[in-house]
């Protein structure tokens, strides 16, 4: 069983930086990729970046240069540090582990960037 717990979340101004992290559990997290997602309201939700388990990374081209991810797998954590954040980063952000067909989610923190 699955289950992953994020937090980090909270309020900042524009420019200001936030740290977001998983908490996975179960036997598979060494051998599943994992990402953050986001969703804003009145949006899709989309993928803000991925890491495989070899720690291959992939950022959509918003936040290229402003956020890292990376994982621990001896903790079983995932982070997203989060730089020069800007008021369109707000939304609920996403924890998800992909392993094969299957697809785990965390119940999301909320992202608030203030101008």
């Amino acid at each position: 069983q699955v289950q992953l717990v994020e937090s980090g979340g909270g309020s900042v101004q524009a420019g200001g930086s936030l740290r977001l992290s998983c908490a996975a559990s179960g036997s598979i997290f060494s051998i599943s990729a994992m990402g953050w997602y986001r969703q804003a309201p009145g949006k899709q939700r989309e993928l803000v970046a991925g890491i495989s388990s070899g720690g291959i990374t992939n950022y959509v081209d918003s936040v290229k240069g402003r956020f890292t991810i990376s994982r621990d797998t001896a903790k079983k954590m995932v982070y997203l540090q989060m730089y020069s954040l800007k008021p369109e980063d707000t939304a609920v952000y996403y924890c998800n582990l992909k392993r094969g067909k299957d697809d785990y989610w965390g119940q999301g923190t909320q992202v608030t960037v203030s101008s």
